[in-house]
Protein backbone atom coordinates (compact mmCIF):
# COMPACT_ATOMS: atom_id res chain seq x y z
CA UNK A 1 0.00 0.00 0.00
CA UNK A 2 2.86 2.36 0.88
CA UNK A 3 4.57 1.58 -2.45
CA UNK A 4 1.32 2.34 -4.26
CA UNK A 5 1.09 5.68 -2.42
CA UNK A 6 4.63 6.61 -3.45
CA UNK A 7 3.76 6.06 -7.11
CA UNK A 8 0.42 7.85 -6.98
CA UNK A 9 0.05 11.03 -9.03
CA UNK A 10 -1.75 12.71 -6.12
CA UNK A 11 1.42 12.55 -4.02
CA UNK A 12 3.08 15.12 -6.29
CA UNK A 13 0.34 17.68 -5.65
CA UNK A 14 0.45 17.00 -1.90
CA UNK A 15 4.22 17.52 -1.87
CA UNK A 16 3.77 20.65 -3.99
CA UNK A 17 1.34 22.32 -1.57
CA UNK A 18 3.52 21.41 1.44
CA UNK A 19 6.64 22.82 -0.23
CA UNK A 20 4.71 25.93 -1.28
CA UNK A 21 3.48 26.58 2.24
CA UNK A 22 6.94 25.95 3.75
CA UNK A 23 8.61 28.13 1.11
CA UNK A 24 6.27 31.04 1.74
CA UNK A 25 6.67 30.50 5.48
CA UNK A 26 10.42 30.80 5.07
CA UNK A 27 9.97 34.16 3.31
CA UNK A 28 7.24 35.40 5.64
CA UNK A 29 6.95 33.43 8.91
CA UNK A 30 3.55 34.97 9.67
CA UNK A 31 2.08 32.83 6.87
CA UNK A 32 2.71 29.54 8.65
CA UNK A 33 -0.04 29.72 11.23
CA UNK A 34 -2.76 27.12 11.62
CA UNK A 35 -5.41 29.79 11.25
CA UNK A 36 -3.95 31.03 7.97
CA UNK A 37 -3.61 27.51 6.54
CA UNK A 38 -7.23 26.74 7.39
CA UNK A 39 -8.22 30.02 5.79
CA UNK A 40 -6.54 28.91 2.55
CA UNK A 41 -8.28 25.54 2.64
CA UNK A 42 -11.70 26.93 3.55
CA UNK A 43 -11.47 29.50 0.75
CA UNK A 44 -11.02 26.70 -1.80
CA UNK A 45 -14.49 25.22 -1.28
CA UNK A 46 -16.02 26.55 -4.54
CA UNK A 47 -13.00 25.47 -6.59
CA UNK A 48 -13.07 22.07 -4.89
CA UNK A 49 -16.73 21.33 -5.63
CA UNK A 50 -16.47 22.45 -9.28
CA UNK A 51 -13.16 20.58 -9.71
CA UNK A 52 -14.78 17.36 -8.52
CA UNK A 53 -17.44 17.77 -11.18
CA UNK A 54 -15.12 18.57 -14.07
CA UNK A 55 -12.75 15.76 -13.05
CA UNK A 56 -15.48 13.28 -14.03
CA UNK A 57 -15.45 14.72 -17.55
CA UNK A 58 -11.66 14.93 -17.80
CA UNK A 59 -11.20 11.31 -16.69
CA UNK A 60 -13.37 10.19 -19.63
CA UNK A 61 -11.04 12.05 -21.99
CA UNK A 62 -13.34 15.02 -22.65
CA UNK A 63 -13.36 18.62 -21.40
CA UNK A 64 -15.89 21.20 -20.22
CA UNK A 65 -15.03 24.90 -20.40
CA UNK A 66 -18.58 26.03 -19.57
CA UNK A 67 -18.41 25.34 -15.82
CA UNK A 68 -17.65 28.99 -15.00
CA UNK A 69 -20.75 30.20 -16.86
CA UNK A 70 -22.83 27.41 -15.30
CA UNK A 71 -21.66 28.51 -11.86
CA UNK A 72 -22.53 32.12 -12.69
CA UNK A 73 -26.03 31.25 -13.93
CA UNK A 74 -26.76 29.08 -10.88
CA UNK A 75 -25.49 31.86 -8.63
CA UNK A 76 -27.65 34.46 -10.40
CA UNK A 77 -30.81 32.34 -10.18
CA UNK A 78 -30.40 31.24 -6.57
CA UNK A 79 -29.21 34.71 -5.49
CA UNK A 80 -32.21 36.43 -7.09
CA UNK A 81 -34.74 34.01 -5.62
CA UNK A 82 -33.24 34.18 -2.12
CA UNK A 83 -33.04 37.98 -2.27
CA UNK A 84 -36.70 38.13 -3.31
CA UNK A 85 -37.79 36.08 -0.31
CA UNK A 86 -38.28 32.71 -2.01
CA UNK A 87 -37.65 29.60 0.12
CA UNK A 88 -33.97 28.72 0.19
CA UNK A 89 -34.68 25.09 -0.67
CA UNK A 90 -36.63 26.06 -3.78
CA UNK A 91 -33.88 28.46 -4.89
CA UNK A 92 -31.22 25.78 -4.49
CA UNK A 93 -33.29 23.19 -6.36
CA UNK A 94 -33.86 25.61 -9.25
CA UNK A 95 -30.13 26.34 -9.42
CA UNK A 96 -29.30 22.62 -9.47
CA UNK A 97 -31.87 21.97 -12.19
CA UNK A 98 -30.34 24.71 -14.32
CA UNK A 99 -26.89 23.16 -13.82
CA UNK A 100 -28.29 19.74 -14.73
CA UNK A 101 -29.92 21.17 -17.86
CA UNK A 102 -26.70 22.83 -19.03
CA UNK A 103 -24.77 19.62 -18.35
CA UNK A 104 -27.30 17.56 -20.32
CA UNK A 105 -27.12 19.98 -23.25
CA UNK A 106 -23.33 19.63 -23.24
CA UNK A 107 -23.64 15.85 -23.03
CA UNK A 108 -26.15 15.75 -25.89
CA UNK A 109 -23.91 17.84 -28.12
CA UNK A 110 -20.79 15.78 -27.41
CA UNK A 111 -22.35 12.32 -27.26
CA UNK A 112 -25.25 12.46 -29.72
CA UNK A 113 -24.26 15.20 -32.17
CA UNK A 114 -20.56 14.19 -31.96
CA UNK A 115 -19.41 17.81 -31.63
CA UNK A 116 -15.85 18.08 -30.24
CA UNK A 117 -16.16 18.78 -26.51
CA UNK A 118 -13.99 21.90 -26.57
CA UNK A 119 -16.17 23.44 -29.31
CA UNK A 120 -19.49 22.39 -27.76
CA UNK A 121 -18.73 23.58 -24.25
CA UNK A 122 -17.07 26.77 -25.47
CA UNK A 123 -20.24 27.59 -27.42
CA UNK A 124 -22.44 26.81 -24.42
CA UNK A 125 -20.18 28.98 -22.27
CA UNK A 126 -20.86 31.95 -24.55
CA UNK A 127 -24.60 31.26 -24.69
CA UNK A 128 -24.98 30.91 -20.92
CA UNK A 129 -22.81 33.94 -20.24
CA UNK A 130 -25.08 35.97 -22.52
CA UNK A 131 -28.18 34.60 -20.79
CA UNK A 132 -26.77 35.73 -17.44
CA UNK A 133 -26.65 39.32 -18.74
CA UNK A 134 -30.22 38.99 -20.00
CA UNK A 135 -31.44 37.48 -16.73
CA UNK A 136 -29.74 40.08 -14.51
CA UNK A 137 -30.23 42.95 -16.98
CA UNK A 138 -26.51 43.54 -16.56
CA UNK A 139 -26.97 44.50 -12.89
CA UNK A 140 -25.48 43.17 -9.69
CA UNK A 141 -27.58 40.94 -7.45
CA UNK A 142 -27.15 42.41 -3.98
CA UNK A 143 -28.90 42.55 -0.61
CA UNK A 144 -28.62 38.79 -0.05
CA UNK A 145 -30.15 38.00 3.39
CA UNK A 146 -27.55 38.01 6.15
CA UNK A 147 -28.72 34.61 7.43
CA UNK A 148 -27.88 32.98 4.10
CA UNK A 149 -24.45 34.60 4.02
CA UNK A 150 -23.91 33.40 7.56
CA UNK A 151 -24.10 29.77 6.37
CA UNK A 152 -20.61 30.03 4.88
CA UNK A 153 -19.21 31.17 8.22
CA UNK A 154 -20.31 28.14 10.23
CA UNK A 155 -17.28 26.18 11.46
CA UNK A 156 -16.58 22.86 13.11
CA UNK A 157 -14.41 23.32 16.22
CA UNK A 158 -13.73 26.86 15.02
CA UNK A 159 -11.49 25.68 12.15
CA UNK A 160 -12.95 23.94 9.10
CA UNK A 161 -16.14 25.45 7.68
CA UNK A 162 -19.18 23.21 7.24
CA UNK A 163 -19.11 23.97 3.51
CA UNK A 164 -15.51 22.75 3.15
CA UNK A 165 -16.26 19.74 5.34
CA UNK A 166 -19.12 18.93 2.98
CA UNK A 167 -16.73 19.31 0.02
CA UNK A 168 -14.31 16.83 1.63
CA UNK A 169 -17.14 14.36 2.17
CA UNK A 170 -18.15 14.84 -1.47
CA UNK A 171 -14.59 14.04 -2.57
CA UNK A 172 -14.61 10.81 -0.55
CA UNK A 173 -18.00 9.72 -1.90
CA UNK A 174 -17.10 10.42 -5.54
CA UNK A 175 -13.70 8.73 -5.08
CA UNK A 176 -15.39 5.60 -3.72
CA UNK A 177 -17.87 5.68 -6.60
CA UNK A 178 -15.09 5.90 -9.21
CA UNK A 179 -12.86 3.25 -7.65
CA UNK A 180 -15.18 0.77 -5.95
CA UNK A 181 -18.33 0.63 -8.09
CA UNK A 182 -18.61 -1.10 -11.45
CA UNK A 183 -20.18 1.91 -13.17
CA UNK A 184 -17.68 4.26 -11.59
CA UNK A 185 -14.75 2.35 -13.09
CA UNK A 186 -16.27 2.86 -16.52
CA UNK A 187 -15.12 6.52 -16.46
CA UNK A 188 -11.39 5.72 -16.31
CA UNK A 189 -11.78 2.76 -18.68
CA UNK A 190 -13.32 5.01 -21.34
CA UNK A 191 -10.66 7.67 -20.93
CA UNK A 192 -7.86 5.11 -21.03
CA UNK A 193 -9.03 3.18 -24.12
CA UNK A 194 -12.39 4.08 -25.61
CA UNK A 195 -12.08 1.44 -28.31
CA UNK A 196 -11.36 -1.31 -25.83
CA UNK A 197 -14.15 -0.08 -23.55
CA UNK A 198 -16.60 -0.30 -26.46
CA UNK A 199 -15.50 -3.85 -27.26
CA UNK A 200 -16.02 -4.83 -23.63
CA UNK A 201 -19.61 -3.61 -23.79
CA UNK A 202 -19.13 -0.56 -21.57
CA UNK A 203 -21.88 2.04 -22.24
CA UNK A 204 -19.53 4.76 -23.49
CA UNK A 205 -22.19 7.28 -24.56
CA UNK A 206 -24.29 6.92 -21.41
CA UNK A 207 -21.21 7.26 -19.18
CA UNK A 208 -19.98 10.41 -20.95
CA UNK A 209 -23.48 11.91 -20.84
CA UNK A 210 -23.75 11.24 -17.09
CA UNK A 211 -20.29 12.81 -16.58
CA UNK A 212 -21.46 16.06 -18.19
CA UNK A 213 -24.76 15.99 -16.28
CA UNK A 214 -22.99 15.57 -12.93
CA UNK A 215 -20.42 18.21 -13.90
CA UNK A 216 -23.25 20.70 -14.46
CA UNK A 217 -24.83 19.86 -11.10
CA UNK A 218 -21.54 20.27 -9.22
CA UNK A 219 -20.90 23.61 -10.95
CA UNK A 220 -24.39 24.71 -9.83
CA UNK A 221 -23.62 23.66 -6.24
CA UNK A 222 -20.49 25.79 -6.49
CA UNK A 223 -22.70 28.68 -7.63
CA UNK A 224 -24.96 28.41 -4.59
CA UNK A 225 -21.94 28.30 -2.27
CA UNK A 226 -20.52 31.30 -4.15
CA UNK A 227 -23.63 33.35 -3.29
CA UNK A 228 -23.30 32.54 0.40
CA UNK A 229 -19.55 33.22 0.53
CA UNK A 230 -19.40 36.41 -1.56
CA UNK A 231 -22.81 37.84 -0.67
CA UNK A 232 -23.52 39.29 -4.11
CA UNK A 233 -23.51 38.17 -7.74
CA UNK A 234 -22.25 40.11 -10.76
CA UNK A 235 -22.91 39.28 -14.43
CA UNK A 236 -19.28 38.13 -14.58
CA UNK A 237 -19.60 35.71 -11.65
CA UNK A 238 -17.67 32.52 -12.33
CA UNK A 239 -15.68 34.03 -15.20
CA UNK A 240 -12.27 32.35 -15.37
CA UNK A 241 -13.22 29.54 -13.00
CA UNK A 242 -12.98 27.03 -15.84
CA UNK A 243 -9.23 27.60 -16.18
CA UNK A 244 -8.74 27.48 -12.41
CA UNK A 245 -10.51 24.15 -11.92
CA UNK A 246 -8.94 22.55 -14.99
CA UNK A 247 -5.53 23.65 -13.70
CA UNK A 248 -6.48 22.27 -10.27
CA UNK A 249 -7.36 18.88 -11.77
CA UNK A 250 -4.20 18.71 -13.89
CA UNK A 251 -2.07 19.84 -10.96
CA UNK A 252 -3.76 17.11 -8.91
CA UNK A 253 -2.64 14.42 -11.33
CA UNK A 254 -5.59 14.10 -13.73
CA UNK A 255 -4.40 13.70 -17.32
CA UNK A 256 -6.12 15.77 -20.00
CA UNK A 257 -5.85 12.68 -22.21
CA UNK A 258 -8.19 10.88 -19.84
CA UNK A 259 -8.05 7.62 -17.92
CA UNK A 260 -5.62 8.77 -15.24
CA UNK A 261 -6.10 10.64 -11.96
CA UNK A 262 -8.54 10.93 -9.09
CA UNK A 263 -10.83 13.46 -7.43
CA UNK A 264 -8.57 13.43 -4.37
CA UNK A 265 -5.83 15.00 -6.45
CA UNK A 266 -8.37 17.46 -7.86
CA UNK A 267 -9.25 18.51 -4.31
CA UNK A 268 -5.60 19.10 -3.44
CA UNK A 269 -5.11 21.02 -6.68
CA UNK A 270 -8.13 23.19 -5.85
CA UNK A 271 -6.55 24.08 -2.51
CA UNK A 272 -3.35 25.08 -4.33
CA UNK A 273 -5.23 27.26 -6.81
CA UNK A 274 -7.17 28.99 -4.04
CA UNK A 275 -3.97 29.62 -2.07
CA UNK A 276 -1.98 31.27 -4.87
CA UNK A 277 -3.49 34.76 -4.51
CA UNK A 278 -2.99 34.68 -0.73
CA UNK A 279 0.55 33.37 -1.12
CA UNK A 280 1.41 36.23 -3.49
CA UNK A 281 0.33 38.79 -0.90
CA UNK A 282 2.50 37.21 1.79
CA UNK A 283 5.59 37.25 -0.42
CA UNK A 284 4.99 40.89 -1.35
CA UNK A 285 3.60 40.50 -4.86
CA UNK A 286 0.30 41.71 -6.30
CA UNK A 287 -2.53 39.21 -6.60
CA UNK A 288 -2.85 40.44 -10.20
CA UNK A 289 -0.25 37.78 -11.04
CA UNK A 290 -2.71 35.05 -10.01
CA UNK A 291 -3.99 34.23 -13.52
CA UNK A 292 -0.48 34.45 -14.97
CA UNK A 293 0.87 31.92 -12.48
CA UNK A 294 -2.15 29.67 -13.04
CA UNK A 295 -1.52 29.69 -16.78
CA UNK A 296 2.19 28.97 -16.33
CA UNK A 297 1.45 26.07 -13.98
CA UNK A 298 -1.13 24.65 -16.39
CA UNK A 299 1.28 24.74 -19.35
CA UNK A 300 4.17 23.25 -17.37
CA UNK A 301 2.07 20.40 -16.00
CA UNK A 302 0.40 19.59 -19.33
CA UNK A 303 3.77 19.52 -21.12
CA UNK A 304 5.26 17.36 -18.36
CA UNK A 305 2.29 15.00 -18.53
CA UNK A 306 2.62 14.72 -22.33
CA UNK A 307 6.36 13.97 -22.06
CA UNK A 308 5.75 11.41 -19.30
CA UNK A 309 3.00 9.75 -21.33
CA UNK A 310 5.26 9.63 -24.42
CA UNK A 311 8.03 8.11 -22.34
CA UNK A 312 5.66 5.47 -20.97
CA UNK A 313 4.45 4.55 -24.46
CA UNK A 314 8.04 4.32 -25.73
CA UNK A 315 9.00 2.12 -22.78
CA UNK A 316 6.05 -0.18 -23.44
CA UNK A 317 7.05 -0.49 -27.10
CA UNK A 318 10.64 -1.35 -26.15
CA UNK A 319 9.41 -4.02 -23.74
CA UNK A 320 7.15 -5.54 -26.40
CA UNK A 321 10.01 -5.49 -28.92
CA UNK A 322 12.36 -7.08 -26.39
CA UNK A 323 9.81 -9.80 -25.64
CA UNK A 324 9.35 -10.55 -29.35
CA UNK A 325 13.12 -10.64 -29.89
CA UNK A 326 13.57 -13.03 -26.97
CA UNK A 327 10.80 -15.28 -28.23
CA UNK A 328 12.38 -15.32 -31.71
CA UNK A 329 15.82 -16.18 -30.26
CA UNK A 330 14.36 -19.05 -28.23
CA UNK A 331 12.54 -20.33 -31.30
CA UNK A 332 15.70 -20.23 -33.39
CA UNK A 333 17.78 -21.95 -30.69
CA UNK A 334 15.08 -24.52 -30.18
CA UNK A 335 14.97 -25.25 -33.89
CA UNK A 336 18.75 -25.58 -34.05
CA UNK A 337 18.76 -27.96 -31.10
CA UNK A 338 16.21 -30.24 -32.74
CA UNK A 339 18.40 -30.55 -35.78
Amino acid sequence: MFKKLLHSRELTSIVFIIVMFLGVGAINPTFLTLQNIWLCLNSSVVYTVVAVGISLVLITGEIDVSVGATLGMAAAISGTMIRNGQPWGLAIICALLVGLLIGCVNGFGVVVLKIPSIIMTLGINGIVRGLIYVYTDGKWIENIPFDFKLLSQGRLFGTVTFFYLGALILIVLVHLFLTKSKRGRYFAAIGDNIGGATLLGIPVDATKFSAYAMCGVFAAIGGVIFVSRVGFVTPLAGNGYEMKVIAACVLGGISLSGGVGSVIGAGVGAAIMASISRVLIFIGLSSDYDDTITGILLIIIVVSDALLRRRTVAKARRERLSAKTLAYDLEVKGGAGNE
